[in-house]
């Protein structure tokens, strides 16, 4: 069990690290969602999936949340390019809800921190 945990801890990542790793450079955030739902909203500072992904760096895939798994079937055709790629658990329903940058068509949006999502920093 522990090296199932640990492996998974290698490849998965959630929004707060994903949003640390964007802001230092360490990540790429990659939309993996539809047109529409881009258009509607995305984490501020991510490309589409469509977008050239630059190497060398990290590339940190997500879709629309938990229930949604077009974040792992890009992280399969990313690794298969090269690139090395982790997936933000949460997808954006979780980006949102903690409260992070979002950027929509009609400007950057600072949604509202939910309460059950939002005692981040706390430990066992």
């Amino acid at each position: 069990m522990l090296d199932y945990l640990q492996a998974k801890l290698a490849y998965e990542v959630d929004v707060l690290d994903a949003a640390a790793g964007l802001d230092s450079g360490e990540f790429i955030l990659v939309d993996t969602r539809m047109r529409a739902s881009w258009d509607h909203g995305h984490a501020l500072g991510a490309i589409r999936l469509r977008d050239d992904i630059p190497a060398g760096r990290t590339v940190v895939v997500y879709g629309w949340g938990p229930g949604c798994n077009g974040a792992t079937r890009a992280a399969v055709a990313l690794i298969a390019q090269g690139h090395s790629v982790r997936e933000m658990i949460g997808g954006f329903e979780y980006w949102y809800r903690s409260g992070l940058a979002v950027e929509t068509a009609t400007g950057i949006v600072h949604p509202p921190v939910e309460p059950l999502v939002g005692a981040w920093g706390e430990s066992l």
